[in-house]
């Protein structure tokens, strides 16, 4: 049996938590779709399993390759906002036991989400899954932080972290490398969430798993500094519309 970290079971386990987490956070730029049908060979006929696939954010991306898509989420408030399509599959299981057959995949997925299974095992379970060749690929959507009001955002979030796995610290590229796998190739793209501050800004941060799992004072608190924020920056002050930037950081290997 494999944990779920508790912050993400404790941030996410809730209905509530789970929509604001599907409402706030952003989209993904269009040049991904290159990514995933040239880099990812995804197309008609092939087999992708999104890996921690939350509330399927990333899952309607891979549909739209033409590919069959297996949604493997261990959190069940999460799993029960995924949309259906007759073309995927929503399963109950981790990244450490996915509960897939052997080599039936051609590409394994985790989007936002690696960083928190990032391991010798979840690499073994992917090897085992994919087919001779099939790709493995990993994105995440991060934060601008060359931008002042991004960064003042970080400023305010990052003491609430404790040991929550996050992609900023790079853990994650201990797990590699891996016999199964080539060496990684990586590329990022930028674009930027565009909406009402109260989405982009204060849905955004509160839908961060270690947030989420704070005491409903400690949230409200941090709700109230990022208003502060809001109302005082030039670039944020009487806007109806803001332009969150991101990079959204592209990972990719090739089972050997």
């Amino acid at each position: 049996m494999f944990m779920v970290h508790s912050s993400a079971q404790t941030g996410y386990s809730q209905d509530a938590q789970a929509q604001t987490y599907a409402s706030s956070r952003p989209d993904y730029p269009p040049a991904l779709a290159d990514w995933l049908t040239g880099t990812l060979q995804l197309a008609p006929g092939s087999t992708v399993a999104d890996v921690g696939a939350g509330t399927g954010k990333f899952t309607p991306r891979l549909l739209a390759t033409g590919a069959e898509v297996i949604a493997v989420e261990p959190v069940a408030a999460m799993r029960e906002h995924i949309a259906p399509h007759a073309h995927l599959r929503v399963v109950a299981g981790t990244a450490e036991a996915t509960g897939l057959g052997d080599a039936t995949l051609d590409a394994v997925v985790c989007a936002q989400s690696f960083h928190w299974f990032a391991s010798r095992a979840s690499l073994d379970e992917f090897a085992r899954v994919l087919s001779p060749g099939g790709r493995l690929g990993l994105v995440w959507n991060v934060r601008d932080e060359s931008v002042d009001w991004v960064a003042a955002i970080t400023r305010l979030i990052d003491p609430y972290e404790g040991d929550t796995p996050r992609y900023w610290k790079q853990t994650w590229r201990g797990a590699f490398p891996h016999p199964g796998f080539s060496a990684l190739a990586e590329c990022t793209l930028r674009h930027a969430h565009e909406g009402p501050p109260e989405q982009v800004i204060i849905g955004r941060t509160l839908s961060t798993s270690f947030i989420a799992a704070l005491p409903e004072a400690e949230r409200n608190r941090l709700r109230a500094e990022l208003q502060a924020l809001i109302d005082s920056h030039p670039a944020l002050r009487g806007q109806a519309v803001v332009r969150y930037p991101y990079q959204t950081h592209l990972v990719s290997c090739q089972r050997l």
